[in-house]
């Protein structure tokens, strides 16, 4: 599935897909075609397990959407792919933990992708924004998500200006989780992962699915759905085998062997 614009590695359980399109790693219908490919077959591959997106140098994670591919032809509206922009956004039943490691730049379509991680680390010299504002265009995803993950008036300021912000100010608001010297980002999203990977693979899916599901509705219904195991996820986790290894391994104090299954 790796191209020429999009890297793979695989590390154990893990994998590494690197955005590769220079200058700006921005990313356009085949480029987001073959991302959507890639983290489809990490979500039903069930010896994959943490996934880290990062992009190829130092300089730009992503800059969203290709505007020199929209004026060769590239239609604004056209197919994405299986996951939709970046091959995440709209990719359902992604229940494992995904890792945005942004080295530089990351704005409008690039912002988004990275909002589509779990947990972002960031490069000391990353930037934020949403620059759709300028170009009199919406930044559609990251209207929906990003007063959902800062304060919405936080997030309405830069959806409104397009200012950008440095990682001091994305930290201080929540919009990422560490901030790291460039050459050790890579490096402690490995570690993060590796963390991630030796964990309970059912309990992380459980975990997404109620997380996500459960956004829009009424906290008592969602805990109702959980405590019935009505999500498929938490029914799987509570007739697994993990379920009962997990058990055992602390009635035994020693540390579980999870099977995922």
């Amino acid at each position: 599935m790796e191209t020429e614009s999009v890297k793979t590695n695989v590390f154990g359980h893990i994998l590494e897909v690197t955005l590769n399109r220079p200058k700006a790693n921005a990313i356009d219908l085949k480029t987001s075609k073959v991302m959507g490919d890639i983290f489809c077959d990490f979500r039903d591959n069930p010896n994959l397990r943490v996934a880290i997106i990062t992009g190829a140098g130092e300089k730009f994670f992503c800059a969203g959407w290709d505007l020199k591919a929209a004026a060769d032809g590239d239609a604004v509206d056209g197919n994405y792919g299986v996951g939709g922009f970046g091959g995440l956004q709209e990719l359902p039943h992604m229940n494992k933990p995904i890792i945005a490691a942004v080295n530089g730049i990351c704005c409008g379509g690039g912002l988004e992708l990275a909002l589509s991680a779990d947990i972002i680390l960031a490069a000391e010299h990353a930037s934020f924004a949403l620059p759709e504002i300028r170009s009199g265009t919406v930044a559609d995803a990251a209207s929906l998500k990003l007063p959902r993950r800062i304060p919405y008036h936080i997030a309405m300021e830069m959806l409104f200006t397009g200012r950008w912000i440095d990682t001091k100010e994305a930290a201080r608001w929540g919009l990422i989780n560490q901030v790291h010297k460039s050459k050790d980002l890579l490096a402690k999203a490995r570690e993060l992962a590796e963390l991630l990977a030796s964990g309970p693979p059912l309990v992380y899916a459980a975990i997404k699915e109620v997380v996500r599901e459960g956004e829009d509705m009424k906290f008592n219904d969602a805990l109702n759905m959980i405590t019935k195991s009505q999500f498929r996820t938490v029914e799987t986790l509570y007739r697994s085998e993990d379920q009962l290894e997990g058990a055992r391994a602390f009635s035994e104090k020693r540390d579980p062997v999870w099977k995922g299954k």
